[in-house]
């Protein structure tokens, strides 16, 4: 391999890996590799703030289910990311994270933006570093790649010296070698499992997104109606089962343990799939289960088994393999699928917010098979799910992690990722204003989704939870903060839209839907609505 500078020998390898589209935000230690982007052929998607880099990186991540590369400036950039970097930790996204300094040679002088960024990025990625040999820049480069790729699948960081990127190297640049974790249990392992799943008479099914990564959404089907379970999504925010299954009951409260409590006090023989339990805000401290209930718990990642309470049985493999050897264990034990009837829906009258009707055009409107949402509408999602439930997967995206903001640039990545699919953002009003910039990337590269901001004016997750708050500790309902609110000024979003390059409409009243919803999906190019919810 002839000699070259590090940071083109960058950019071969991540040609070698397949990488098409870096997501950033440009500054000065940074320039001397991005001067060569636009030679390279990969696409540079400029974000206006790091945290609409990370959220689009996260997106294109998640629907293409491979490396995205996402480039940070220095400590600054790096600091504004932390937030979505935190999401993407949580929710297993494999980026690549870059984040240019000055230099190895000015490590001693504390210089401006100079920092640790080692240090700030640990907590929340996967893995990270800093290269500091010119020898080693693509070493270090498919050693992020195969850590950001392997199960448990998350962010990393590599730190880029200026000085070291503008030395020479010699090291070619091949693919980088992801080992195969598609592993499974040992028969007598899945024959307890069995055993134990079938000693109880009130069993149940508690998954993640990581029967997703697996592609286990079939084998857990196949599992759950052997053992007539219903099925509770946990640290579930993407197509893990069917929500129109007539096993699926819903989603458990990501805030407050007793929530969860409810749901798995009754079972006496409890599968685990793919998450951890329980990812609440505030979780129960002592275990919720049955003191007889038999727990089996299977994931990729070792660390989430039993992390909290003790099980009778966990299995470190893949949970597809897995699955699939239960099944066929559950066969052989005479355990066949039972008739599970129609699918239970609580409530008969048709819900008539302004989300349902707003949901239910574009249910009626949108070619559903080639339809994917982003959803992050937090306290509007019921309305969502109700008329487009997460049937398919790669097409179904939720916020996770805690992180707001993550609703409009996420499909974007998703639209980048994915262009084939026909991709709606929900967020809400106080969640979109993390990230609005995203807007104008939307409408600088041309890029074709379509966003609703379900308006409410105000925090209403907030108020919500702390309606909870006051009667757990028995304090009387009075006024909910000043600081909740959003109305002192009103943001006007069609307006704010358009000074961004996007067009958008405002939607008011129940009738104005259907004609909202006509033009978000026959506009080419990005389109917003400014949905009043209350």
């Amino acid at each position: 391999m002839s000699a070259r500078p590090g940071k083109a020998a960058l950019f071969e390898q991540f040609a070698a890996d397949g990488i098409t589209h870096m997501f950033g935000n440009p500054g000065t230690v940074e320039q001397g590799f991005l001067d060569l982007v636009d030679r390279s052929g990969m696409q540079y998607v400029l974000a206006l703030h790091e945290s609409v880099a990370v959220g689009m990186a996260d997106g294109f991540a998640r629907a293409s289910q491979g490396p995205a590369v996402v480039q940070l400036h220095s400590g600054v950039g790096l600091g504004n990311g932390i937030g979505m970097l935190y999401q993407a930790k949580r929710g297993g996204s494999p980026l690549v994270t870059l984040v240019g300094e000055a230099g190895v040679r000015y490590s001693a002088m504390d210089a401006q933006m100079a920092a640790d960024l080692v240090a700030m990025a640990e907590p929340v990625t996967k893995y990270a570093t800093r290269v500091v040999d010119p020898s080693s820049v693509l070493r270090e480069l498919r050693r992020a790649v195969k850590i950001a790729m392997t199960p448990p699948r998350g962010p990393v960081m590599v730190a880029l010296p200026a000085d070291v990127l503008d030395q020479v190297t010699t090291e070619p640049a091949v693919p980088t070698s992801v080992p195969s974790f598609r592993t499974a249990p040992a028969p007598k392992e899945t024959a307890r499992a069995a055993e134990l799943l079938l000693e109880g008479s009130s069993p149940l099914i508690l998954m993640g997104d990581g029967v997703a990564a697996s592609g286990a959404q079939r084998e857990l089907t196949a599992v759950a109606e052997r053992l007539g379970a219903p099925v509770w999504g946990v640290n579930s925010s993407e197509v893990n089962f069917d929500a129109t299954h007539p096993l699926y009951r819903g989603q458990l409260g990501h805030m407050f343990g007793d929530d969860s409590a409810r749901v798995v006090q009754d079972a006496d023989a409890v599968l685990i799939v793919g998450t951890y339990v329980f990812p609440e805000v505030f979780p129960r401290l002592a275990s919720p289960f049955r003191k007889d209930a038999r727990l089996v718990h299977i994931d990729a990642d070792a660390y989430e088994i039993a992390k909290n309470f003790p099980v009778d049985l966990g299995l470190a493999a893949d949970p597809r393999l897995t699955l699939e050897a239960l099944a066929q264990e559950l066969d052989r034990r005479g355990a066949v699928p039972a008739a599970t009837g129609p699918a239970v829906r609580t409530g008969q009258r048709q819900p008539d917010t302004p989300m349902d009707h707003f949901a239910r055009e574009l249910a009626a409107q949108a070619d559903t098979g080639r339809l994917a949402v982003f959803d992050e509408a937090l306290t509007a999602s019921g309305a969502l799910l109700r008329h487009l439930p997460p049937r398919i997967p790669g097409t179904f995206f939720q916020t996770r992690g805690g992180s707001l903001g993550v609703g409009i640039p996420g499909a974007l990545g998703v639209k980048l990722a994915r262009p084939g699919l026909d991709v709606v953002g929900f967020t809400g009003d106080g969640g979109s204003m993390y990230t609005i910039q995203a807007l104008w990337t939307a409408a600088r590269h041309g890029i074709d989704a379509k966003f609703v901001i379900c308006n409410n004016r105000r925090y209403r997750l907030l108020d919500h939870n702390i309606d909870q708050y006051r009667r757990e500790l028995g304090i009387q309902p009075h006024a909910y903060p000043e600081a909740f609110d959003l109305t002192r000024p009103e943001i006007r979003f069609t307006e704010l839209a358009a000074s961004l390059g996007v067009p958008a409409v405002r939607v008011e009243k129940p009738e104005q839907a259907a004609g909202a919803v006509r033009r978000l999906l026959a506009h080419d190019g990005p389109f917003l609505v400014d949905l009043v919810t209350e």
